[in-house]
């Protein structure tokens, strides 16, 4: 089994595509068919199952690719050892969230663009259910989480940061400037990004207590900062996004405190070998977010 069509066979089965395991390993499509039926032809088995434009691993599939994994993995930490300490390179693929992308990442990207060129980052915008699926099929090598549990089935990972959230409205708000409780907040014009990400489910699942719930869905953090600010209702969000509009005055912060913590956090496959690079990316990542508070 030659090493380059296992690279082939793993990405197919993590991306579920040969199109998109082409455009990901930068071959044509034919070539990408072609080393699956060469590895298919070696073995003497089928590993996918060609189902219309849909395909997917048989059972065969299934056993190798484990295996497959661990070679892949064994020989990036060869070649690491075998060339020493020398700059580290080799693509990163990210699962991450509009919050931490725009607001938290910023000086980790710039961080490995200056001192590690060799090392190419490819951030995947995908939260929650999403990101951890993606991570134990090693669609992701590692993925940013903001949750309130720290303990994910089949994953680890580290604990970067706790994310304060802040509950905003437009400067005059009605209820700006005294105590509040939950309670108080039924009735009141909700605003949110998209369901799945996890400030928002605690947050309606949170007032649902009291009385059922509507939100405004406004897709992206910033178009909910916006229509918050414009006077269009409240809205829950990591206080890290909504800073600026605080010091400026654009938005106030109404005194209710969340009954829950979320974390940042950074996960990848229980039991995956993370090259020199994953590795790298994980210790700044840890140092960076400390240092931003």
């Amino acid at each position: 089994m030659e090493l380059r069509l296992l690279v082939t066979f793993e990405k197919v089965a993590a991306v579920g595509s040969f199109t998109r395991a082409a455009a990901e390993l930068a071959y044509a499509q034919s070539s990408v068919t072609s080393q699956v039926r060469a590895l298919e032809s070696s073995l003497g088995v089928e590993l996918f199952d060609r189902l219309g434009s849909r395909i997917r691993l048989t059972e065969a599939g299934e056993r190798l690719l484990p295996y497959a994994r661990q070679i892949i993995e064994l020989t990036e930490e060869a070649r690491t050892a075998v060339t020493g300490a020398g700059e580290p390179s080799g693509t990163l693929t990210v699962g991450t969230m509009e919050s931490l992308t725009s607001y938290r990442l910023p000086p980790l990207l710039e961080y490995f663009h200056h001192r590690h060129p060799g090392v190419r980052i490819a951030l995947r915008t995908t939260i929650g259910d999403e990101t951890r699926q993606a991570l134990r099929q090693g669609t992701y090598d590692v993925g940013f989480l903001m949750e309130e549990e720290t303990g994910h089935p089949g994953l680890e990972s580290v604990v970067l940061a706790v994310e304060p959230l802040a509950l905003v409205a437009a400067p005059g708000h009605a209820m700006a400037g005294r105590p509040l409780s939950t309670a108080d907040l039924t009735g009141q014009p909700l605003l949110a990004t998209e369901p799945g990400c996890a400030y928002r489910d605690l947050f309606e699942r949170e007032l649902t207590a009291s009385a059922p719930v509507d939100f405004l869905e406004f897709g992206t953090i910033e178009a909910t900062k916006r229509a918050a600010a414009a006077g269009l209702g409240i809205a829950l969000l990591p206080e890290v996004t909504v800073a600026a509009e605080l010091a400026e005055g654009s938005l106030v912060r109404l005194a209710w405190e969340p009954p829950f913590t979320l974390r940042t956090q950074l996960a990848w496959r229980s039991g995956k070998r993370l090259a020199a690079h994953a590795r790298l990316f994980v210790e700044q990542a840890r140092r960076l977010v400390s240092e931003q508070g």
